[in-house]
């Protein structure tokens, strides 16, 4: 039987054995984080250790950091009280408390007139677009690019920013809202007044050990060029598919973008279409983003760029990761070209 094999990082990265390990060790902690005896000071110790580990890959102060369920909560948390104009590329977690009303250029970079009362992500999750933000912008989903490429929020300029452990390798359903020091919000979820106040509910300690030392692997593996090394199988990727004859158009190619993340229009050829025949053939790849998966419509992010339905129907979403090795990139530019021109038939 053929190896399956992963090309969708950017929905959710495998979970790293450094996380594992930590979320193992967190279980065996039998304290509440609120109690004041000596089992409750040992679960605060295990979440006040992951958040200083998290401080420290984010370039972020450890009192700054609040803990929840995932970058969708947070991006609540940050602009339920705000009116922010926002860019119809935003992730949907984002897009449904702004605006959309921020322009797109063709390659994906979004015009901001006002920062202070705009959101705005550092990276695309469907093109891997990145943008250059302005300082002083009030919000900025940083989902996909925290893991992937240096951030230092203390030196962004960024006011509030959404990050979550499951795209670097930690556990689903844990995120975290930083702020810029002396920022604060109102809670949305009231009672017992944990994160210093600003969302209360027991803290998930496996699930907050596990993304400190996610963060904390993630960052060293940006040290030691891992996904310099991705960056190289996805310009491999990319140069082998538009070098045929019949060309699949890359998007964003002239923007800065993620080391590891190619959407692929193939027009006549319906991306649900290539995701279930590569599927069969042992690729796991995307139509788009994970969240508006099972959704019958044409992506609003190539809307935005400019690509008519009958281009933006027909892309996929191909995103590597470390484990991914070149003779896997080999086979899957070989399926792809297989299965591409078997329909062309």
């Amino acid at each position: 039987m053929t190896e399956r094999v992963y090309l969708d990082w950017n929905a959710t990265a495998p979970l790293r054995p450094e996380a594992r390990a930590a979320m193992v060790a967190a279980m065996d902690v039998a304290g509440n984080p609120s109690s004041v005896h000596g089992e409750g000071r040992a679960a605060k110790a295990v979440v006040e250790r992951a958040r200083a580990e998290l401080a420290e890959a984010f370039g972020a102060q450890a009192a700054d950091i609040v803990f929840v369920s995932g970058a969708t909560e947070a991006a609540a948390l940050a602009m339920v009280d705000r009116e922010l104009a926002t860019a119809p590329i935003e992730h949907e977690a984002v897009a449904a408390w702004g605006d959309g009303a921020l322009a797109v250029d063709a390659r994906g970079q979004v015009a901001v007139a006002d920062p202070a009362r705009s959101a705005v992500q550092l990276a695309n999750s469907e093109t891997g677009v990145m943008q250059d933000l302005p300082a002083g912008l009030a919000v900025s989903d940083m989902t996909q690019a925290f893991g992937k490429v240096p951030v230092a929020f203390d030196w962004s300029g960024v006011e509030m920013a959404l990050i979550s452990a499951h795209k670097l390798g930690g556990p689903k359903g844990i995120g975290a809202l930083v702020l810029r020091r002396g920022l604060d919000v109102a809670a949305q979820i009231r009672g017992g007044g944990q994160e210093m106040g600003r969302r209360s509910g027991t803290e998930n300690i496996v699930g907050i050990a596990g993304f400190g030392a996610a963060a904390t692997a993630a960052a060293r593996d940006l040290a030691d060029g891992v996904w310099d090394r991705v960056a190289e199988l996805r310009t491999f990727l990319e140069t082998s598919l538009e070098s045929d004859a019949n060309p699949t158009i890359l998007v964003g190619k002239e923007s800065r973008r993620l080391p590891n993340t190619s959407s692929l229009i193939t027009p006549g050829w319906r991306g649900e279409t290539q995701v279930m025949a590569l599927d069969l053939a042992g690729f796991a790849v995307s139509a788009g983003s994970a969240c508006s998966s099972g959704k019958v419509r044409s992506s609003a992010v190539l809307g935005a760029m400019g690509y008519g339905p009958g281009e933006a129907d027909c892309a996929i979403r191909v995103s590597l990761g470390p484990d991914v090795t070149m003779e896997q990139v080999e086979r899957f530019v070989a399926t792809f070209r297989r299965l591409r021109d078997r329909r062309r038939i």
